[in-house]
């Protein structure tokens, strides 16, 4: 990608753009990453199974990724700061909506849908992406292991966050805060403002259409393994967010184990994305994948053989925290690298899609399986056994961009 000249970015010089970015990825996932701790107090007082609260959250993630490649696109197209506003101002709503909800159907439009979609405006995607087309080349990988960090601080910062306010306040009071600081992302969004006269200078290779990219994409075998990879990824990852919590209680700790024990997973989360970012530059980026996925299913193998304790989920914590997030690195890089960076945040939001549906089945079935057998472990199982194909499926991955015969004759 030919860099934005500083005259194009004014004010906006690159650390300027990396930190409003990483403020953005830690408010938009941050007031997320809570939500499983809600499930305790929401099913309590309102007298809702957990598949209810599960479906709620499931659907939210599905509509999360299917609605990614679409923001994706109009990123690409027109810059992320309006998608962003949309995206905070629907996320806010979602959060207010979810502390009135009096129905079932009530959550499930808000912290389904409402919720759902200000994410798919305001997610680190959309963050990675304005990455991509904003910093010099040289800043890539890196930042993309960044913004992915920041994600993460917002997780550990926000988990014990939501703890204390719904101990000293309660939980409806507590979503109303969050809806609040989640409106901060509006001011932020503007440092990521793509100028107009640099919209040329963001395309690697010839001019493609939307319809172009996505059959060039879809059609690549290494894209295909990658985006079927990436689905194991949200199955364990959201799984986990929205289960771990209440698993932890049925095992007899208490919920503010389960708090800190997502809050580790943020924190050294931290350390992973960043160290898959900087890894991405040294090594092959498919071995990354695959090591990634399987140690993440071993660690879960670990975890739920031993016996349950403040200790053993701390440790699990902090393990499952190197490996977390730190797929997303490597997976925006070799999108960027297979096919350029102009159609980079719709394309990665596609493969994003994929990870929404398998965190919308890892966070269903987790309810339906709860509550038909009144135990986690056949859930625990299946995502240990699709970390392991995602290990296998990452190898065949080819890292070298795309050969286009347009490119080629020219």
């Amino acid at each position: 990608m030919t860099a934005i000249p500083r005259t194009a970015l004014g004010w906006r010089t690159p650390l300027i753009i990396l930190i409003c970015g990483c403020l953005i990825a830690l408010l938009g996932f941050g007031p997320r990453s809570t939500l499983g701790l809600f499930l305790s107090p929401v099913t309590q007082e309102k007298g809702w199974g957990r598949d209810i609260y599960a479906l709620a959250l499931a659907l939210q993630m599905l509509l999360w990724g299917a609605a990614q490649p679409f923001v994706g696109g109009i990123a690409d197209k027109f810059g992320a700061v309006r998608v962003m506003w949309i995206g905070a101002a629907l996320y806010a709503l979602g959060l207010i909506g979810m502390a009135y909800a009096t129905s079932q159907g009530a959550l499930i439009l808000s912290s389904g849908f409402l919720i759902g979609f200000g994410l798919a405006g305001t997610s680190f995607t959309v963050v990675i992406g304005a990455f991509g087309k904003l910093l010099p080349t040289n800043w890539r990988s890196l930042s993309f292991g960044i913004g992915t960090a920041a994600s993460s601080f917002g997780q550990f910062l926000f988990s014990p966050l939501a703890v204390g306010l719904n101990q000293s306040l309660n939980w409806h009071y507590t979503l109303l805060i969050f809806a609040a600081i989640v409106l901060a992302i509006m001011p932020l969004s503007l440092a990521l403002a793509l100028p107009r006269t640099a919209q040329a200078n963001t395309t690697d290779g010839p001019v493609q259409s939307v319809r172009e990219a996505l059959r060039e994409a879809l059609s690549h075998r290494s894209y295909v393994l990658l985006i079927l990879g990436y689905f194991t990824c949200g199955f364990q990852v959201f799984f986990i967010t929205v289960h771990l919590p209440a698993y932890l209680v049925d095992r007899g700790l208490g919920v503010d184990i389960g708090a800190w024990t997502i809050g580790l997973i943020g924190l050294f989360n931290i350390i992973g994305s960043i160290s898959a970012g900087y890894l991405g530059d040294k090594m092959p980026k498919r071995y990354i994948l695959a090591s990634i996925y399987f140690l993440r299913s071993l660690a879960i193998l670990v975890f739920i053989l031993v016996p349950a304790s403040p200790l053993t989920s701390m440790i699990f914590g902090a393990t499952i925290g190197l490996l977390w997030l730190s797929t997303i690195p490597p997976t925006q890089a070799l999108v960027a690298l297979m096919f350029g960076t102009r159609w980079l945040t719709m394309l990665a939001g596609l493969a994003f899609f994929s990870h929404q549906v398998g965190g919308f089945l890892g966070v269903w079935l987790g309810g339906i399986l709860y509550e038909r057998t009144g135990s986690y472990d056949v859930i625990w199982y299946l995502t240990i056994l699709l970390g392991f194909f995602a290990a296998v499926v990452n190898l065949p991955i080819v890292e070298k961009p795309v050969v286009r015969p347009v490119a080629a004759s020219a």
